[in-house]
């Protein structure tokens, strides 16, 4: 029988992609984890394997193709021993999996952390549809093993990372008699989208004579920004809090720090094992104060705010035409070293789309630098589920008072922006202070 290949969820919210590339062509021979095609998100570039073993019979979505919608039909594999060219010309079909009595609803239950033998987001083999119409998230392993045991997947409770169906629950679902077994979904045929212009397009472009502009179509991470940056304005109840900080005693130490760096043998040559950035150094404070100040290490939900064990830290990173924001997980108990090596190798990824889902995902606040640019101070946007963002300005120099004295210093503004309605003033103001005893006492950093 002919294998639907589909275009996979490669994260909780995608609900469409890009084909960038195949990496096979009809013909070719393929075997579970094999790496069919990329897949561009909105803020990544990602490989696509396969479950099933087979022959690529007909790629049905071509490479370059954009707005694919999750689910799509993008290709068919024929099974060992089928014909080719009777599978292409089948339209990769598969007959409806025997009724069965429905399952209870499954009850809400918490995500533990992903294990590290989990796989990765992978094409979907007929992976099974939501009579409801919704989009089950699960791993390629449990798509494969529901389907192999006629389980709907919609009605299996899923354990994993934001409620992900995994190889357990399967299990688990098939011990205790199943789930009701899914219809087959109907292939469908994915097509680029054309460039829609609602009435409040046509209000603005009318303000511009005609030939004077160009219009550059917004692709999918411009959308994501749009979207998400206009839910946190809409429905976060927002403050701003900012501080001054002496630098003097932070440059010194990272100077003293970086001249101590070991030497490593790379194909240019030895270079410094590591070279801290003023950066490093603000997210380690930033991690620190939450650990110093947790009820400020929060999420908001409905119900109940979300007390977060560790510092998970997003730095903000330019990209062209786009900003994503990696995360550096449980900062507050990484080195300055660790961490620096860290965000480099993740803005080079993030620069190239190679980021996972996960690496950029989450987090419990974020970091916004633009001290670079010599901006002086800032406000930013909370990122959504974060309680608090911190913006950096530039480090001036400015007359300072000590001891009655005037002496001339180095000062950054850090300005903060808080959700309200998880972090009351005077906790924000507490957690600001304990970023500014950081930043101006480094060596504690170190402790």
């Amino acid at each position: 029988m002919p294998i639907n290949i589909t275009m996979p969820a490669l994260s909780p919210t995608m609900e469409e992609g890009n084909l960038s590339k195949w990496l096979v062509k009809e013909g070719d021979k393929v075997k579970s984890g094999d790496v069919l095609a990329e897949i561009e998100t909105d803020k990544a570039t990602m490989e696509v394997e396969s479950v099933d073993e087979g022959t690529v019979a007909k790629l049905v979505v071509a490479a370059g193709t954009e707005g694919v919608k999750v689910n799509a039909l993008i290709a068919i594999l024929a099974a060992d021993g089928e014909d080719v060219s009777a599978a292409a010309s089948s339209g990769g079909g598969a007959s409806p999996a025997p009724k069965a009595e429905a399952a209870p609803a499954p009850k809400a239950e918490a995500a533990p952390a992903q294990k590290a033998s989990e796989p990765a987001p992978a094409a979907a083999a007929s992976a099974p549809a939501s009579s409801g119409g919704a989009r089950p998230f699960s791993s390629p392993l449990a798509r494969r093993l529901a389907k192999e045991a006629g389980l709907d997947l919609s009605a299996v409770s899923g354990s994993g990372p934001h409620g992900r169906v995994v190889k357990a629950d399967i299990e688990k679902a098939v011990a205790s008699g199943g789930a009701k077994p899914a219809p087959a979904a109907a292939p469908q045929a994915a097509a680029a989208p054309a460039i829609a212009k609602g009435p409040a397009d046509d209000t603005v472009l009318k303000l511009f004579p005609e030939g004077s502009y160009e219009l550059l179509p917004h692709d999918g991470m411009r959308k994501t920004i749009a979207s998400r940056l206009t839910e946190s304005s809409q429905t976060v109840p927002s403050y701003f809090v900012s501080m001054d900080c002496e630098l003097d005693a932070l440059m010194k130490l990272r100077a003293e720090i970086n001249k101590s760096s070991p030497m490593k043998k790379t194909d240019k040559g030895e270079v410094p094992a590591f070279k801290l950035s003023v950066n490093d150094f603000i997210i380690k404070a930033m991690a620190l104060a939450l650990r110093d100040v947790p009820m400020a290490n929060a999420s908001w939900t409905s119900t109940a705010r979300v007390l977060h064990k560790h510092a998970d830290v997003g730095v903000a990173v330019s990209i062209p035409d786009g900003l994503i924001t990696p995360i550096v997980r449980k900062a507050e108990t990484k080195t300055l070293s660790a961490i620096s090596n860290e965000v480099k190798d993740l803005a080079r990824r993030a620069r190239d789309k190679k980021l996972k889902p996960e690496e950029y995902q989450g987090g419990t606040t974020s970091v916004s630098n633009l001290g670079m640019f010599g901006v002086s101070n800032f406000t930013s946007i909370v990122n959504l589920p974060q309680a608090s963002i911190v913006s950096i300005g530039a480090g001036v120099e400015k007359p300072i008072v000590k001891n009655g004295e005037i002496k001339v210093g180095t000062v950054m503004t850090a300005t903060f922006a808080f959700d309200h309605r998880v972090i009351d003033g005077a906790l924000g103001a507490e957690l600001a202070s304990a970023f500014k005893r950081y930043i101006e006492n480094p060596m504690a950093m170190l402790v």
